[in-house]
């Protein structure tokens, strides 16, 4: 440890060096775990939907592989299909458009990850090059505004092909679930911090 005016030691700039690192790991892990969000996002929204369209009557083919949460309910691009009473002609219907997006999905989820790590290195770049941050942040932005019109295209392509009466229950299902989860929200934002 040094003192008040003395020259620091030659161990000191070798534990600041480590505790960038550190701190550079940190950075890059939540980042990385951010980018891993919105992929199984996207994955679940296309798989969800081909996994609930696989469905026969009354539940679960018998070849259809098991999906996440939201897959398990029924939501897919925004609707609760599970709940729509589709046709076996829609249920091919949104199998063929969810093939149709999921390569899409795919290149756009390849995009995300390399803007990603493009921002990151950035942001570690020493001397800091705010040009390169800000185009790399640009970048990102394009690649998160590519993905939220890619899924705006999918609901829009299912919401197509339901009936008027399908339609205006996929609008109530979706309002309900708004409802929730604005309650949830506030209630997280209610609850000290520390405690879930």
């Amino acid at each position: 440890m040094s003192t008040v005016g003395a020259q620091p030691s030659a161990t000191e700039p070798r534990l600041n060096t480590q505790h960038n690192t550190e701190m550079e790991t940190k950075t890059m892990t939540r980042i990385q775990r951010i980018a891993l969000i919105a992929l199984a996002v996207a994955i679940v929204e296309t798989g969800a939907t081909a996994a609930l369209v696989a469905q026969g009557p009354g539940g679960r083919g018998a070849g259809a592989p098991p999906v996440g949460r939201a897959g398990a309910r029924g939501f897919a691009a925004g609707f609760a299909l599970g709940q729509l009473d589709l046709s076996d002609a829609q249920k091919q219907q949104i199998r063929d458009i969810t093939q149709r997006h999921r390569a899409d999905a795919e290149a756009l989820e390849t995009r995300l990850t390399t803007a990603l790590q493009a921002q990151q290195a950035a942001i570690t770049t020493v001397p800091v090059n705010e040009a390169l941050i800000r185009s790399a942040s640009q970048d990102l932005a394009a690649v998160q505004a590519d993905m939220a019109v890619d899924r705006a295209r999918l609901h829009a392509d299912i919401f197509a092909i339901l009936t008027v009466e399908q339609q205006v229950k996929a609008k109530q299902l979706q309002e309900q679930a708004q409802a929730k989860l604005q309650e949830r929200r506030q209630r997280t934002a209610r609850q000290p911090k520390g405690q879930v």
